[in-house]
């Protein structure tokens, strides 16, 4: 059967953030199934490319609980990937602003989604959430998963740690079927209507690019899991198909590999100098800024292996791939 009522049968999933880094490549892979998809976000959504979904893009201050609620009403899942502007780490913000955008809106969602079951009965509704390894706080072991005890350090990662702990109260109650996906670095192009990468390996192309020398705040042995966001956005794809495997707990995300910073910067270096034809700009050791959080200068990786057991999921895109591509993307927008 096709037309209307069909349509109507396909799953409605809302994605909470869907202009952001990592929203718009989660909107982008949904796209292409057979789903009716709404976008939200605060600022304009630029549809993906045409697929098989029918795509609704809703402008809200999710801030707003009634915003809120009017966004999500007739969801079967919902994808949680808000986040402030100021990213995480909030640099000059007061953390009750971060707060209402990065664990307030969940404790408006939840109330939400319990009134909509309320409402039109059936099961409850998947809720993914993104999360971050740094919950685990500086002292975590290496490589750190999903028996590590949080001892967020941070902010952000004592938000995105409340957040997460309503989330599973919820699911414990089954007013909702929701998880955590805790994110290491993610970095890459993006989606091409999404916003750009603002995190750590995006900054120093952009500053090789711009022949500046690129910093360390350590003598470049402390090592990062970087997971692309092409990979990310698979995450949580594979989360969406089973929910009932994943429903009820955090789940620790990465490549199970910690790369040297030093290394990955002289890379940038190097592949912005082949593309720029000048010489390879510096990387330099920099005493720490005051704002400088003690996971900053110790290693991080993450074993994911429970999560890729749960869902076959698996990382795809190598590292050096992925800053190539980055390399190229960053310098086509400079006009390098």
């Amino acid at each position: 059967m096709s037309g209307p009522a069909a349509a109507a049968r396909r799953p409605r999933v809302t994605v909470l953030g869907a202009s952001g880094f990592v929203g718009s490549v989660v909107l982008g892979a949904l796209a292409q199934r057979p789903l009716r998809l709404r976008a939200v976000a605060r600022g304009a959504v630029a549809v993906p490319p045409a697929g098989r979904a029918e795509v609704e893009v809703v402008a809200a201050d999710v801030t707003d609980p009634e915003a809120l609620r009017a966004a999500v009403a007739g969801s079967d899942a919902v994808v949680h990937l808000v986040s402030h502007r100021a990213g995480w780490r909030g640099a000059g913000q007061p953390e009750e602003a971060l707060g209402r955008t990065n664990a307030g809106v969940m404790s408006s969602l939840l109330p939400a989604l319990r009134q909509e079951r309320a409402r039109r009965g059936g099961a409850p509704v998947v809720v993914l959430f993104a999360g971050s390894t740094s919950q685990a706080g500086p002292d975590a072991p290496i490589p750190v998963d999903e028996s590590a005890p949080d001892a967020p350090a941070s902010p952000y990662d004592r938000q995105k740690t409340a957040a997460e702990g309503e989330l599973l109260a919820a699911t414990a109650e089954g007013a909702v079927r929701g998880a955590c996906l805790r994110l290491p670095t993610v970095y890459g192009r993006g989606a091409p209507a999404g916003r750009g990468d603002r995190g750590v390996l995006a900054t120093m192309v952009r500053r090789a690019l711009a022949g500046e020398p690129l910093t360390m705040w350590h003598d470049g042995s402390v090592r990062r899991d970087l997971l692309h966001v092409d990979d990310t956005g698979r995450a949580f794809l594979a989360a969406l198909d089973r929910p009932d495997a994943v429903a009820g707990r955090h789940w620790v995300l990465g490549t199970g590999h910690g790369e040297p910073l030093g290394r990955v910067f002289r890379a940038i270096a190097d592949g912005v100098a082949v593309r720029t034809g000048r010489p390879a700009v510096p990387v330099v050791s920099v005493p720490p800024p005051e704002h400088a959080l003690p996971t900053d200068l110790r290693s991080t990786v993450a074993d994911s292996s429970r999560f890729r057991a749960a869902t076959g999921w698996r990382p795809l895109i190598p590292l050096d791939a992925g800053l190539a591509d980055l390399i190229a993307n960053l310098a086509d927008l400079a006009d390098l």
